[in-house]
């Protein structure tokens, strides 16, 4: 008997949190254990070109299928053939972009669609969860134009889970980084598992 599937759509973008997307998508299939009710599945991972920079393509699994702008251009030449942004929204039960860094944040705040991951989002059905996880350097996230940003994100119904506060990359120290990948990963489980058998998954 064929378990439930509950299909996720990953992203990531130009910030060095992207490092941690090869443990990010080891954490969510490392959940598929044996006697579970439905298992996770990856649809696809969409980069933009500068997430690119921060992880090593040879670190994902096989099994995992990169998305990229290049990707979006190649699957279509003529009227008729599948338009890759919309086929990956209708593929999927929720799309998780962590990290989201100021750039893109921007984009998707004011409706941009320049890219293969823009152009999802900016297709993206309301009706189901988009998780996005912000990553940025502390002056970024404490400018004005962040929280507002954000806040027209979770006005559309997108969920919103906070960075937190150590210390960067660069040196500093403050708020900016993005949430760790167990807390992303339960948020996942917990609202997969509330559509699937309709409570809440208990971690």
């Amino acid at each position: 008997m064929d378990l439930p599937k509950y299909k996720l759509l990953i992203a990531a973008t130009g910030s060095v949190a992207s490092i941690k997307l090869p443990l990010l998508i080891k954490t969510i299939l490392d959940s598929n254990i044996p006697g579970q009710d439905y298992v996770f599945e990856i649809v696809a991972v969409i980069v933009t070109e500068r997430a690119k920079h921060f992880f090593l393509e040879s670190d994902l699994p096989e099994s995992i299928t990169i998305q990229d702008d290049k990707s979006e251009w190649s699957t279509w030449n003529k009227r008729g053939d599948p338009v890759l942004h919309i086929e990956l929204g209708k593929q999927a039960d929720m799309m998780v972009i962590a990290p989201l860094d100021a750039n893109t944040l921007a984009k998707m705040s004011q409706g941009i669609c320049d890219n293969l991951l823009t152009c999802t989002t900016r297709a993206w059905d309301i009706s189901k969860p988009l998780l996005f996880c912000p990553a940025m350097n502390t002056r970024m996230w404490e400018h004005p134009i962040t929280a507002k940003q954000i806040a027209t994100l979770k006005e559309w119904g997108h969920e919103e889970i906070p960075p937190i506060a150590k210390t960067l990359m660069c040196g500093d120290t403050g708020m900016g980084a993005m949430a760790e990948v167990e807390t992303i990963v339960n948020r996942i489980k917990s609202i997969a598992h509330k559509k699937i058998f309709g409570f809440n998954f208990i971690n």
